[in-house]
């Protein structure tokens, strides 16, 4: 399958002056990298959770 640049993707929109696809499209872009970011971070913070709680488990298992 040959591969479509952007560019002319968005040249075509504009010319048939489908203003509302490119906003939509915009937005679902927009939406789906905010996604994207928020996973990522919620990724990060469980990770450092993890983290605490085998910290925490270790500390407890030295006062045995």
């Amino acid at each position: 399958m040959q591969d479509i640049p952007m560019v002319s993707v968005l040249n075509g929109v504009i010319a048939r002056s489908d203003l509302a696809d490119l906003v939509l499209l915009a937005w679902a872009m927009t939406a789906s990298a905010a996604a994207l970011a928020l996973l990522r971070e919620l990724n990060a913070a469980n990770a450092r959770f993890e983290d605490f709680i085998r910290e925490l488990h270790r500390f407890n298992s030295q006062e045995e």
